[in-house]
């Protein structure tokens, strides 16, 4: 039976809104086709884990008259807060605890006239970059339902490769935006460090390694959702730089000629699949092309002491969450309550001395500086996003045999027990995702851009990262390929008419 409004998967945000404004379509009729491809299309992906339609249903024709009125969108289940509704990030112990009131950045979507339907599946905690909690099972890559749409956004992702919405929420804290974008064929923004607030319940995240945005499949819809987000409010740790004009207006302004470091190794790793390779090589070609000049040229980092303080970073975060988890369920914290990669994480952070954290903060403090110097010779510095074509489900997540060596480091000194984690979750699972992580330590915004399919018909995403504060660049540049090299009308096979 075909799904009603056929050119709903056509439009992104910007085009839907427009139709809403000039009364070809209403905020009824585009919530319906939402609901609608919720229901046929996610059993297969399990990208909708929360489903709010009542609610939307309730509000369709009160809807702000915002700039995105009647656009449909999707939450991820991580985090951020919707009043009168639940966020699971992913773990059992939050099941059931529902919101009192929203996030400021869930308030200012609203605004903007977004319908929420929902939330989507995300890794438990966010700290893995496949999608694959224990608590919701596993969300699939509408491009191959047999891989993985990448994480933590993977829901999100997914749900916006699929034509369920056109935009959907996500956060970045090592890749996590950016990750699925390459996987699923999306383009993804990771703002500047403090672009996006995360008030009332927050100030940062990760010390700072987390950022907030969407995933789309146009430029101009990031751009757009940008400046009907950002802003600080009362209390921020970090001041972004200010933006010179509206986001908007860099989609389609001349990027002048831009000097561009490539970079065809990864950057935390040793290998990179000649897929992801031959997509750098392509993208540094077509930049070239664009009147850019491309130089081969690498940052000087301090590569095995970031791997170091980013895990030690995040395992201080993941044991303070599992504490206030495990208390606001009125319990101890216990491996029996997270997932074995959770608790491998929580007990780094347990176990680590506070000098640990100060000097993986000093460490990322001095790669800022190198690549702030960088930045000084090179505008932009181009990468693969991942290593490797994205995995099959299951390939990425802890063996029974890791899982059982976990169980078994309840008496493991600080320094093995952090090894152990580099060795296995680190020169592991971070092999697929080294290119990433660097942005999200040195606060600089980064993008995925989908200019490349590997041989196996999958998605894979060249990212640029340029210096801080400079999303400008980014937008231009971004438009500029996507002009030269279109990818929005590309459409999953399982989508094929």
């Amino acid at each position: 039976m075909p799904l009603p409004l056929p050119e709903y998967d056509d439009l992104d945000a910007t085009a839907m809104a427009a139709a809403v404004r000039g009364g070809q379509l209403s905020p009824r009729e585009l919530l319906d086709a939402a609901i609608a491809r919720v229901e046929a299309r996610d059993p297969a992906l399990n990208a909708v884990v929360e489903r709010h339609f009542d609610r939307a249903r309730a509000r369709v024709d009160a809807l702000p008259d915002g700039p995105l009125k009647g656009v449909p969108f999707l939450l991820k289940d991580l985090k951020i807060q919707l009043e009168g509704t639940v966020t699971t990030n992913s773990c059992a112990l939050k099941v059931g605890k529902v919101a009192t009131a929203s996030s400021e950045l869930t308030r200012r979507y609203e605004a903007a006239g977004l319908q929420i339907l929902g939330k989507t599946n995300t890794p438990e905690f966010g700290i893995m970059g496949v999608t694959e909690p224990a608590l919701r099972g596993p969300c699939r890559n509408p491009w191959n339902l047999d891989h993985t749409p990448g994480g933590s956004s993977g829901g999100s992702a997914s749900a916006v490769a699929a034509r369920l919405v056109p935009v959907a929420h996500g956060g970045d804290g090592g890749g996590s935006i950016r990750i699925p974008a390459s996987a699923c064929g999306l383009f993804g923004l990771k703002p500047t460090r403090g672009r996006i607030t995360m008030a009332p319940a927050l100030g940062e995240a990760w010390m700072g390694m987390v950022q907030e945005h969407v995933l789309t499949r146009t430029v101009r819809d990031s751009a757009l959702l940008l400046d009907l987000t950002d802003g600080p409010t009362p209390g921020e740790p970090y001041a972004a730089p200010a933006k010179a004009r509206p986001w908007v207006d860099e989609v389609g302004a001349d990027p002048g000629r831009l000097t561009i470091a490539v970079c065809r190794e990864a950057l935390y790793a040793t290998h990179q699949d000649p897929a992801c390779v031959a997509a750098v090589d392509a993208a540094a070609r077509l930049l070239e092309d664009l009147g850019h000049t491309v130089v081969e040229a690498r940052p000087q980092l301090d590569v095995e002491a970031l791997v170091r303080a980013y895990f030690v970073t995040v395992a201080a975060g993941t044991a303070v969450y599992a504490e206030d988890v495990a208390r606001d369920a009125g319990l101890r914290p216990s491996p029996r309550h997270f997932e074995p990669g959770t608790w491998l994480l929580a007990l780094i952070g347990w176990r680590s001395p506070a000098s640990a954290l100060e000097r993986a903060s000093r460490e990322m403090d001095k790669a800022a500086r190198v690549m702030g110097a960088f930045h000084q010779k090179y505008d932009l510095l181009l990468t693969s996003t991942l290593a490797r074509p994205p995995a099959r489900v299951g390939q990425l997540t802890l063996s029974t045999s890791e899982e059982l060596q976990i169980a078994l480091l309840r008496n493991i000194a600080y320094g093995r027990i952090l090894d152990f984690a580099i060795d296995q979750m680190g020169r592991g699972k971070l092999a697929y995702t080294p290119n990433t992580q660097l942005f999200n330590q040195t606060g600089q915004p980064a993008v995925s851009l989908p200019l490349h399919t590997g041989p196996d018909g999958l998605p894979i995403g060249v990212q640029l990262g340029a210096a801080l504060g400079r999303e400008d660049l980014l937008l231009r540049v971004s438009a500029q390929l996507e002009q030269a090299a279109p990818w929005a009308d590309r459409r999953p096979a399982t989508l094929r008419r």
